[in-house]
């Protein structure tokens, strides 16, 4: 059996979305698949964020002769375990995780998001004030 390393398509109609698959090759494109071993989503703005691949799994199929196509190749080379562009790929999935927050001049600012400590008493005390409301009624 021969095994190719391809994407298979997902997403919908203008929204692509692939996974990448260890599939045999003689399956479809969307076909049945082997094993899942990432995704690439190309809606991503930051582009050194859009892949997101299981590199140990990757290792072990083509270790045992699995064979990636052109495109998965190029991401393997930029992302994967010696890739050149893993720390671009770490700044820019931390740099999406932020919340956007509009500044003045309408561009986007980042900022970190606030400790759980300040937001938990001011979640405990809703509930009760709504509480005493309706007893009250």
């Amino acid at each position: 059996m021969a095994v190719k390393i391809r994407m298979k398509m997902m997403g919908r109609k203008h929204r692509p979305f692939f996974r990448i698959c260890a599939v045999d090759s003689r399956n479809p494109r969307d076909g049945r698949v082997l094993e899942e071993l990432g995704t690439y989503d190309p809606m991503v703005s930051e582009t050194d964020a859009r892949a997101l691949l299981k590199n140990e799994r990757i290792a072990y199929w083509i270790g045992v002769g699995a064979q990636p196509s052109d495109r998965v190749k190029t991401l393997i080379k930029k992302y994967g375990a010696d890739g050149s562009h893993t720390d671009a790929q770490r700044a820019a999935r931390e740099k999406l995780s932020l919340p956007r927050v509009k500044s003045e001049i309408n561009q986007p600012v980042y900022v970190a998001p606030a400790p759980a400590s300040e937001a938990a008493p001011a979640a405990a005390e809703a509930p009760a004030a709504e509480a005493t409301e309706t007893a009250a009624e």
